[in-house]
């Protein structure tokens, strides 16, 4: 398999990077939703929040690459029995998806910087805030990064079912070519 897209299919280096984006926001998602019930004597009180932290910017990071690989890697061509629909839907499902992602990524990153202190990322290096103290942020990142997150989860269930449909009911390659498999 290439590392380059084709006409016909992905590059392994698209699929890599589908399939690591796609299990860090499930995982991050499960993390956030976790985490928020846990009580200041719970041992992953200070633990979860960090790791979640850490692995958003990270992901964050994988999603800029992303985003520039498939600038200059064009994705392969629709494939020919699907409908002009499906193929819209799946432009704007797909733009909806990284704005998605990004603005969970960013209202998280101002959530945890709004008090001006720095994110340490695994303790291997610190993001700075850029914005210093700003009273209210807090608050208005952490509403945007609530429902920013419940729309891209309830998006992507919508991805994967449109991806299931067409495997099992349509019968076509789709999901083939995200695997890894040439039609």
């Amino acid at each position: 398999m290439a590392l380059r897209n084709s006409r016909q299919g992905y590059g392994w280096l698209a699929i890599v990077l589908h399939w690591l984006v796609a299990a860090a926001v499930i995982g991050l998602f499960a993390l956030g939703f976790w985490m928020v019930e846990l009580s200041y004597y719970d041992d992953w009180y200070r633990k979860a929040p960090d790791i979640h932290r850490s692995v958003g910017l990270l992901l964050f990071a994988v999603v800029l690459f992303r985003l520039f690989w498939r600038a200059v890697n064009p994705s392969p061509q629709p494939l020919p029995g699907h409908r002009r629909w499906e193929v819209v839907s799946a432009h704007i499902a797909h733009l909806l998806l990284y704005g998605l992602m990004l603005a969970a990524m960013v209202s998280g990153y101002l959530i945890s910087t709004a008090d001006g202190s720095s994110i340490s990322v695994f303790g291997w290096f610190e993001v700075p805030s850029v914005t210093g103290r700003i009273k209210g942020m807090e608050d208005v990142a952490g509403s945007i990064h609530y429902w920013s997150t419940w729309a891209l989860i309830v998006l992507a269930c919508v991805h994967a079912l449109a991806a299931l449909k067409h495997h099992v009911i349509d019968r076509d390659h789709t999901l083939r070519r995200m695997l890894g498999k040439q039609a």
